[in-house]
C-alpha cells in the first residue's frame, strides 16, 4: 500500500482581538507561529506543511521558518467571524490531492512533532473518520456551578450528586493542538463540524502541553514553561 499523503494546515490571520499580531510575536525567541511550523516540519507523517493567511508579513515569517505559502487566503475568510471549517475547506480546493489534513493551530506552541505522530498513529488505527486532540478536565462538570444574580450557586447539572473527585468520571475538552481527518470526507461531509462529527475519536494529550494561548496570561505561562523546558535540557 501507498503511503497516505498528508498535509498540515496552520492557521493565521493577521488579526487578533485578544493578542494584536499574536502570530508573529516573539515567543521566547522566536515568532509564536514559528514553535508550530517547526513541530509539523519535524512530524515524520507529513508530507508538506502549509500556512493559510492573508497576511503578507506572517506569509514572510512562515516561509523563513520553514512553511510553504502556495496562496494568499481571501480577505473574506479573514474576519473575526469567519468559520475554521471554511478556511480549511478553501485550502484543500487549492491543494487537491492529499489523503488526510491535519489542522495545527499556532496558539498550541507546545504541542511537537512527537504529538502529531501519535495522534496521527492513533488516528489511523482507530478507524475513525477524524481525530482531535483533548486533554481531562479538573474540575468536572459535578463540581461546576453558575451563579445567579445574588451569586446563589446552581449546579451545572442539578441531576447529578456530588461525591469525592476520585469517584467522579473522566470529562475531556478539545485542547486545540491538532485536528485531523480524511481531506475526502471532510470536502464531502453533512456534518456541521467534520472534525468533531459522530464518528471522531480523541487522542488525549498532556496537561502540560495543551495550552492554548488566547490573552497575555496564557502568554506568560507559555514562556514560562517554555523556558523551564529550555533549562532542563541544558542541565
Amino acid at each position: 500500500m501507498r503511503k497516505p499523503k498528508v498535509i498540515a494546515l496552520i492557521p493565521a490571520r493577521g488579526g487578533s482581538r485578544g493578542i494584536p499580531y499574536k502570530n508573529i510575536r516573539s515567543l521566547v525567541g522566536k515568532p509564536l507561529i514559528a514553535w508550530t511550523i517547526e513541530a509539523a516540519i519535524a512530524s515524520k507523517c507529513i508530507d508538506k506543511v502549509v500556512v493559510s493567511t492573508e497576511d503578507n508579513e506572517i506569509a514572510k515569517v512562515s516561509q523563513k521558518y520553514g512553511a510553504e505559502i502556495p496562496f494568499l487566503r481571501p480577505k473574506e475568510l479573514s474576519q473575526d467571524h469567519s468559520l475554521r471549517n471554511e478556511v480549511v475547506t478553501h485550502a484543500l480546493n487549492e491543494l487537491p490531492g492529499y489523503d488526510f489534513v491535519i489542522l495545527l493551530q499556532p496558539t498550541s506552541p507546545l504541542r511537537s512533532g512527537e504529538d502529531i505522530d501519535a495522534a496521527f498513529e492513533f488516528f489511523i488505527n482507530s478507524k475513525g473518520l477524524s481525530c482531535v486532540s483533548v486533554v481531562s478536565q479538573h474540575p468536572t462538570p459535578e463540581w461546576m456551578f453558575k451563579l445567579d444574580s445574588s451569586k446563589n450557586l446552581i449546579p451545572l447539572n442539578p441531576s447529578t450528586k456530588i461525591t469525592n473527585r476520585q469517584s467522579t468520571p473522566d470529562y475531556y475538552s478539545l485542547n486545540g493542538a491538532i485536528y485531523i481527518t480524511n481531506c475526502e470526507y471532510f470536502l464531502s461531509s453533512k456534518e456541521a463540524d467534520p472534525f468533531i462529527g459522530k464518528e471522531a475519536v480523541g487522542y488525549i494529550m498532556p496537561k502540560w502541553s495543551s495550552l492554548d494561548i488566547d490573552d497575555e496570561e496564557d502568554w506568560e505561562i507559555a514562556e514560562f514553561k517554555l523556558i523551564s523546558k529550555k533549562n532542563k535540557k541544558n542541565r
